[in-house]
């Protein structure tokens, strides 16, 4: 099928050759019926030795397409990534057989491999398919016919103690998954849908000690002044952001720095995501009362010196939190808004004194994460006024900008990894003296202090040719 002048390429086609065929032969499926399978391949490549070994593996009679090689090129490196899989022995190929335990771990292996944090597996009215989530954007990656839905449900649910009977309420679960070098835990959810329970799979790290806080992000400016809030005895340190936005992996980063024998570190979280040798990890069961703020009342009398609450959700946990910090420890903790200083009004909201929040408060950080652009073919364009949003100032004339391409590189997605972007705003006397006045103007304060705000961080890497605008648009139209 053709699609303004390009070619689509159906899931449901690709997963029936592994990638190592692929690559080997330089194919692409095409159409399959009872009979013939018709593949994409390379000019001049597509000849009678070929067809003959391909029909002798797949069973049926093959007839090739001969095409550019620059499309068969880009959907290889599309639909048929490779990962890490020849370093641990797997072909990258997922066996289509649903039912068996070789679909899950070939699954999940494969998720781990590109690097990707949640699995969904959906139903709908006609088909199934598995989307994976890699650098922050989901990408579909195979299909399930409708009666083969149902096993791989219940095998889920089977490894995660789940209960297979029931499929009209929502339910939670875990699994530890362990193959060959590979060994993480799984966070599982189900939920009742209108065509049947979707699941997701959340990959869980299992190790931070390779989490580098000086490798996260941080401007130098921003990383001192967040190392100096640290270091205090006693206070909060609060890191704000939507979900999946890297705040655990900061904190972790954050906890890494703080470990030695000499201190008494505990953490209440939901899920565990890391685990981190010298640390006191307890996991968070609202069903039988183990919430944020009763684990924070227990720690209290555990004698601790810094505790991490995975988040702060209500008015009675940030109460607690204040009172941890007064008596005389650090607290470590996020919390869902917009920007750092929204951070100030969200506690205020909660009932949080101002006095009180000016006095325990040590720095509140803002985070998001960014994808940059491959640097193996990302092209620079002209500005042509169009495309930075109408409310934003730019700080400085841009004449040229950095757009993604795609190449074999980065899986013709035109990105490669992620990096966070910081704001981090130290609560010293002047913000201090503005939170006990009840202001909110402080944009002035910001520029004094040489504060840099999501949206001016965003806006250097846009220059910086790290990143696109395209990336970075939401954050550029939260200026102040």
């Amino acid at each position: 099928m053709e699609i303004n002048g390009s070619h689509e390429i159906d899931i449901s086609l690709v997963q029936l050759i592994t990638a190592d065929q692929a690559w080997q032969y330089s194919i692409i499926p095409k159409h399959l019926d009872k009979e013939v399978m018709e593949f994409y391949t390379v000019e001049g490549k597509a000849n009678q030795g070929l067809i003959d070994e391909l029909e002798i593996i797949f069973g049926k009679r093959v007839l090739l397409d001969p095409i550019r090689n620059g499309f068969v090129q880009k959907n290889l490196g599309k639909h048929y990534r490779k990962g890490n899989q020849k370093e641990n022995g797997h072909s990258g190929a997922l066996s289509y057989t649903p039912n068996s335990d070789d679909f899950l771990v070939n699954l999940i292996t494969n998720a781990h491999e590109l690097g990707s944090s949640d699995i969904h597996i959906e139903s709908y009215e006609e088909r199934c398919r598995i989307r994976m989530r890699i650098d922050g954007k989901l990408v579909e990656r195979f299909v399930l016919k409708k009666d083969e839905y149902p096993a791989i449900i219940n095998r889920l649910k089977i490894k995660s103690n789940l209960d297979i009977a029931e499929k009209r309420l929502p339910q939670d679960g875990r699994i530890f998954f362990s193959s060959g070098n590979s060994k993480f835990d799984i966070r599982v959810s189900v939920l009742p849908t209108l065509y049947g329970e979707k699941i997701v799979l959340r990959l869980l790290s299992k190790d931070a000690a390779n989490i580098d806080i000086y490798k996260l992000g941080f401007q130098p400016k921003q990383l001192d002044d967040f190392l100096e809030a640290i270091k205090k005895p006693n206070g909060i340190v609060l890191i704000s952001g939507p979900t999946g936005s890297g705040k655990t992996t900061t904190l972790y980063a954050t906890l890494r720095i703080l470990n030695n024998e000499h201190t008494n570190i505990l953490t209440i979280e939901d899920p565990i995501e890391y685990t981190l040798e010298g640390i006191n990890q307890v996991q968070l069961k609202e069903s039988i009362g183990l919430n944020f703020a009763s684990a924070l009342r227990t720690f209290l009398r555990q004698d601790p010196d810094i505790i991490m609450l995975g988040e702060i959700r209500d008015g009675e946990t940030a109460q607690m939190a204040t009172r941890a910090a007064l008596t005389g420890h650090l607290v470590l903790s996020t919390i869902h808004t917009n920007s750092a200083w929204g951070t100030i009004s969200r506690l205020l909201d909660m009932g949080i004194p101002p006095f009180l929040l000016a006095n325990t408060l040590n720095l509140s950080v803002a985070q998001r994460l960014i994808r940059q652009l491959c640097p193996e073919c990302k092209r620079e364009v002209g500005m042509t006024g169009k495309e930075l949003p109408r409310n934003f100032k730019a700080p400085r004339p841009l004449l040229n900008h950095y757009v993604a391409k795609g190449c074999d590189n980065c899986f013709h997605t035109g990105y490669k990894g992620r990096k966070a972007v910081y704001e981090v705003v130290p609560l010293d006397s002047d913000f201090i003296a503005i939170i006990k006045a009840g202001q909110d103007q402080i944009s002035d304060v910001y520029k004094q202090k040489d504060i840099k705000t999501l949206s001016e961080v965003a806006f250097e890497l846009i220059e910086a040719g790290d990143t696109s605008i395209d990336e970075c648009y939401s954050l550029l139209m939260n200026q102040f």
